[in-house]
């Protein structure tokens, strides 16, 4: 039994709040361990007809439209928050007020699972990271299960997992900063950039929910850091795991690096080669660090070196990062709709050659452009902007000396794109910006592009 599920006893009362994948999921769990559960949603009936049919008939009491103040009579045990739901919420500074635990779903499934946690987070390249690391254990016939924010909810999988059966987890800030006792038996990091601050305020305030990974972690974890990472290194010392790096520029002492064109590892005082750089499939800086990240996590997790580079020399990437969808008359169409912050689009422009006409813009986050300006001068021949963040990304452009126009919708924006592109060029979905403004996820955003293409 683990340290809280003592405390999970029939007798509790738990508000969820959210019912996207993760509350629905945590919602049926808590139930079915026998708790008395309440599940809201701001939605109305009509958008949650099914989902809440489904938690009635489960013995779930829903209530849909708003999060009622009325909810915390009799007070709940304990709050499991939907992670897109702010802490501003009139709800939620209430309930911390009464001093009432609000935490989010990966905290409250991990206390119902022994199995091994392997859980990646970083501003940039996560679910890369996370598929790249569920291929390898699985070609190494560990059986990971690939879950949390790449879609599928802890909660909907633990009570099915073995003790000994590995548990591949993308994590969030959003998510971890509703974290106590998360406890990974290995945290990585791949990296921090200034995002999501409309959220967590201040960098600082992103960074430490970020760090929450590595909370409860000792000397028997292993926690696998970036080190061409600045920030990373710098956090490394609150961290009491043992550390494992990975690196493009750097031998480190224990992890994985680049050298000779080839990828290293060294791990208790052995050093052995992987794979060679020409060998990996993916292509580009931000995809090699995904790779490196993913060869130390797989390889502190038990995975053999020959399933590393099996998986390496054919791991073609996830749809909706950097994904060719298809050739028309001459222009590829990539849809990079999982770019949802300048450092992210950034990534994808310096991986393409010049000759790209660029679909960008989504909600306005606040996010510093300016470190999009060399690329965006050096290979970006025509830009079409839209969402709400459309407009300072036009006046960058515009500053460039880059033609661009805004249209109102993503299909007018790829009809756009079709007219200003020549053979050899490259049409790029890379918004660089979230996609709420206009879309329920940046995955719906991909398939409408994908949808539009296809009809070109």
């Amino acid at each position: 039994m683990t340290d809280y599920e003592a405390a999970i006893a029939p007798d509790l009362r738990v508000l969820v709040m959210g019912l996207a994948k993760s509350g629905e999921a945590a919602a049926r769990l808590l139930r079915r361990r026998g708790m008395t559960v309440v599940a809201t949603d701001q939605r109305d009936r009509q958008e949650n007809d099914t989902t809440a049919d489904l938690l009635e008939s489960e013995g779930i009491e829903v209530v849909l439209g708003a999060h009622p103040l009325s909810l915390l009579e009799p007070p709940p045990t304990f709050i499991v928050k939907n992670p897109g739901i702010p802490y501003n919420k009139p709800l939620v500074v209430e309930a911390m007020r009464r001093n009432i635990p609000i935490y989010t779903e990966i905290e409250v499934a991990s206390w119902l699972t022994k199995a091994p946690i392997y859980a990646i987070t970083g501003s940039n390249g996560k679910t890369t990271t996370t598929t790249l690391v569920g291929e390898i254990l699985d070609a190494a016939s560990l059986q990971p299960v690939v879950a949390g924010n790449i879609g599928l909810a802890l909660s909907s999988v633990v009570d099915e997992l073995e003790p000994n059966r590995p548990i591949v987890l993308e994590v969030s800030s959003f998510q971890l900063q509703g974290t106590e006792r998360f406890h990974p038996k290995i945290g990585a990091l791949l990296n921090i950039y200034p995002t999501h601050l409309d959220y967590h305020q201040t960098l600082e305030s992103y960074i430490a929910a970020k760090m929450k990974l590595f909370r409860n972690m000792t000397m028997d974890d292993v926690a696998v850091l970036n080190y061409d990472s600045a920030t990373v290194r710098e956090e490394a010392h609150a961290i009491g795991a043992r550390i494992v790096w990975f690196s493009r520029t750097t031998a480190v002492s224990e992890g994985v690096f680049v050298e000779d064109e080839t990828v290293v590892a060294r791990k208790d005082g052995q050093q052995f080669p992987i794979i060679s750089l020409s060998a990996i499939a993916l292509k580009g800086e931000h995809h090699l660090e995904n790779a490196l990240a993913a060869s130390a996590i797989a390889l502190f997790a038990g995975a053999s070196v020959d399933a590393i580079a099996l998986v390496l020399s054919r791991f073609k990437g996830v749809e909706h990062r950097l994904e060719l969808v298809r050739t028309v008359e001459g222009v590829d169409y990539f849809n990079d709709s999982k770019a949802t912050n300048p450092q992210a689009a950034l990534h994808a422009l310096k991986s393409l050659p010049a000759g790209i006409v660029w679909i960008a813009g989504g909600l306005d986050r606040g996010d510093d452009l300016s470190p999009l300006a060399p690329e965006l001068a050096a290979r970006v021949k025509y830009a079409v902007l839209l969402g709400q963040s459309g407009p300072r990304i036009q006046k960058l452009c515009e500053e460039l000396g880059i033609a661009c126009e805004t249209v109102p919708n993503l299909e007018q924006a790829v009809y756009a794109a079709h007219r200003n592109a020549s053979a050899g060029d490259v049409v790029l979905l890379s918004p660089a910006s979230a996609s709420w403004d206009m879309f329920s996820s940046f995955e719906e955003r991909g398939r409408m592009f994908k949808e539009t293409v296809h009809r070109l």
